[in-house]
């Protein structure tokens, strides 16, 4: 029996003609589960929608926290090398005063020198290591090779520029010359050069 046959009703006009002879067959306790099931379903669709808007604020608070935390260490930081950059103002100053000798600049060069080592130090920041140690490609980058005796092969015999870690992380590896022994074929370095 179709749905045109039955007094007081009117089909949608995009009724599905199997649909609703499907739906005709049925009978009330399915016609109330589908009901319950349209009802969980849309619940569920909403709870998804609460949730999702939850974790986009989630995500927006995360971000914001992020940001706030780099301010706060950049902030902290800035303000602990703002004493280094008053020394040097001053330095510069008395560079230009009467009577200042190259022993007094030197002096304070030492000074701004300390001063930042300190602070490098309280932001648990320190050097590598290199000279006299055996060469660690963890820690040591290798821009040539020496031949020599004085020294075991696979040594550092010259750090041109020093490295810094700081806590667990380095942060910029030690540029190293690597004693080779005399005669020894030079080998490719970490930059991919030969001596």
């Amino acid at each position: 029996m179709s749905s045109e046959s039955i007094p007081g009703t009117n089909p949608p006009e995009n009724t599905n003609p199997e649909t609703a002879a499907a739906a005709e067959t049925l009978t009330p306790e399915q016609v109330a589960e589908l009901k319950t099931a349209a009802e969980r379903g849309a619940e569920a669709q909403e709870r998804f929608i609460r949730l999702y808007a939850d974790f986009e604020n989630f995500k927006k608070r995360a971000q914001r926290e992020r940001d706030e935390a780099r301010r706060a260490a950049t902030e902290s930081v800035v303000t602990r090398i703002l004493p280094v950059i008053d020394t040097f103002e001053m330095a510069l100053q008395a560079a230009q005063m009467p009577g200042t000798t190259v022993e007094t600049l030197k002096a304070g060069v030492s000074m701004i020198h300390g001063q930042l080592r300190g602070v490098l130090g309280e932001l648990g920041v320190e050097e590598v290591s290199a000279l006299g140690q055996v060469f660690d490609p963890s820690l040591h980058e290798a821009v040539s090779q020496q031949e020599t005796a004085s020294v075991p092969e696979g040594q550092v015999v010259q750090q041109l520029r020093k490295g810094y870690r700081c806590r667990d992380r380095l942060l910029r590896p030690a540029s190293v010359v690597v004693a080779r022994a005399p005669g020894a074929p030079a080998e490719a370095t970490s930059k991919g050069t030969q001596s």
